[in-house]
């Protein structure tokens, strides 16, 4: 017996429009980089076998995708991953705890602090890249170049928008509400 919900011709569009298969894709690519990690001989290997044992997910992630090499204080690293300032200090204690990051004073205000990556958060940067680009070389094989191509060119389009977002058309239509 499936453990997935079963559905209606009526309600495919639930299971099958843009963005649940975007949230799909996505977690289905983070899986494969984090598996990756686990079984890189590059990675440290701490963290190596804290992915293996499912223990990274998120924390991980945004760090490795959000704070740049010269640091970033942590109001800019949540606004860069979209989070709150809070949850963010929270993903940096767990990075910090496990040797990825540290804080250090911001050079052009001493009351701020910057998060950076330490030597060991370097070595997992990198082997987080090298995971990242055997990840999207499977994508390519599994999808074809030409329609990874159009699919990498079409998300960073929508990612980044035009800024008008707001004003498009589907955001002015009215909008029944149930009694």
């Amino acid at each position: 017996m499936s453990s997935k919900p079963s559905f209606g011709p009526d309600e495919r569009w639930r299971v099958t429009h843009l963005g649940r298969l975007l949230g799909h894709a996505l977690r289905r690519f983070d899986e494969r980089v984090l598996w990756l990690m686990a079984h890189s001989p590059q990675a440290p290997l701490a963290l190596s076998n804290l992915a293996a044992r499912a223990q990274i997910g998120a924390a991980i992630i945004h760090i490795t995708r959000h704070l740049p090499l010269g640091g970033a204080r942590l109001t800019q690293l949540a606004d860069s991953a979209g989070m709150t300032k809070q949850a963010m200090g929270d993903l940096v204690d767990q990075c910090e705890a496990w040797g990825l990051v540290r804080r250090e004073p911001d050079p052009l205000d001493a009351r701020a602090r910057r998060i950076v990556f330490t030597p060991t958060g370097l070595d997992w940067l990198h082997a987080f890249r090298r995971a990242v680009e055997q990840a999207e070389a499977e994508f390519r094989a599994a999808v074809g170049d030409p329609v990874a191509a159009v699919v990498a060119l079409g998300l960073e389009a929508y990612a980044e928008g035009d800024g008008r977002a707001p004003e498009a058309a589907y955001n002015r239509l009215p909008r029944e509400r149930s009694p």
